[in-house]
């Protein structure tokens, strides 16, 4: 059995159904929970790592790190999770309030999310990060701006949700 996901309504309220990830379609009024990580270094850097090669969706592509929430784990729970198991850090000390947060609907193709977008400030620097392997092949920390010119290539994903996130009221509180 692979892994579970809880399904919720589009008010985040968790309906108690789980449902296997691999090859999930959703209906309408049902979502999964996905989280994104904007990992800063003292000097406001970015934390990016580029996704493993065999990865069915985006191989390649620069991101932050994050996931889907699995069956019984809330979001802050999935946040401090996908980091510590994609990079290696540990967040579960800081503020674990979303500064952001979306839905997205797409009932075409059965991809109905709700992503929480967190911001996290730590004093590590490269040396610290430790890479899962199977999600990511490697990672730097990058300005905004060197974001944005991966985002114009193409090549970084979530871009425009993130300028989102940074533009709302909760970003500059974190």
């Amino acid at each position: 059995m692979g892994e579970r996901v809880d399904i919720y309504t589009q008010d985040r309220v968790n309906t108690g159904e789980t449902r296997e990830r691999e090859g999930l379609r959703l209906g309408e009024g049902e979502y999964m929970l996905y989280v994104l990580a904007v990992v800063e270094d003292a000097k406001g850097r970015v934390l990016i790592t580029r996704r493993a090669l065999d990865k069915h969706w985006a191989p390649g592509a620069w991101e932050v790190p994050g996931g889907g929430a699995g069956a019984g784990e809330t979001s802050a729970q999935a946040v401090v999770r996908e980091v510590r198991e994609e990079v290696g850090l540990d967040v579960s000390g800081l503020d674990l309030t979303p500064a952001h947060s979306y839905r997205n609907d797409d009932l075409e193709r059965g991809d109905n999310y709700i992503v929480d977008i967190y911001r996290f400030s730590l004093c590590f620097d490269a040396s610290d990060v430790r890479l899962q392997h199977s999600e990511a092949i490697d990672a730097r920390l990058a300005t905004w701006d060197e974001v944005a010119a991966l985002a114009v290539e193409g090549e970084f994903l979530h871009y425009e949700r993130l300028q989102q996130a940074r533009a709302s009221e909760r970003w500059d509180a974190r």
